[in-house]
């Protein structure tokens, strides 16, 4: 089993059901590993936006920390090594996308980003509708885009 590099098995049994596969979300997420070249500077960010989507924190381990909703999680490693930095332009990675519940959540969000020091705000001269729907682009503290998508409307406005 992949160790993330660090010697950590962030993904023993801690009993939790989500850490197996769950036959009725065949084909989703299981799970994301991101690596952080500076834990301390990324975790702050990383514990707001999931908390704000909402996931709770699951396991907090030597050089790392995670996050669950239902049976997805997202695991947060220091990266042994930083060089070359990461650049979501380059082979690999481009960025991350989560749902958001409503459209009020990506404007509460877009405003939170703005406040933050450990963040950047993507694309905003076309903020909300960089990408042709609403949305909030931003980047975290690694230089990671992270996109937070709301729904066609707000299911209040239906």
């Amino acid at each position: 089993m992949d160790d993330g590099g660090n010697g950590t098995d962030h993904h023993a049994d801690d009993g939790a059901e989500y850490d197996h596969a769950d036959p009725d979300h065949a084909g989703g997420i299981h799970h994301v590993e991101l690596y952080a070249a500076d834990l301390d500077a990324s975790v702050p960010f990383w514990d707001w936006l999931l908390g704000e989507l909402g996931y709770d924190p699951k396991n907090e381990f030597e050089g790392g920390r995670s996050w669950v909703d239902g049976p997805t999680y997202v695991v947060l490693v220091e990266a042994p090594a930083s060089d070359p930095p990461f650049d979501r332009r380059a082979p690999g990675l481009n960025h991350l996308a989560f749902h958001a519940g409503s459209r009020e959540l990506v404007d509460d969000l877009s405003a939170g980003v703005r406040e933050r020091e450990d963040a950047t705000l993507l694309y905003g001269d076309r903020h909300p509708y960089a990408g042709g729907y609403y949305a909030l682009y931003c980047e975290d503290p690694a230089g990671i885009k992270v996109e937070v998508i709301g729904p066609r409307s707000d299911p209040d406005d239906r």
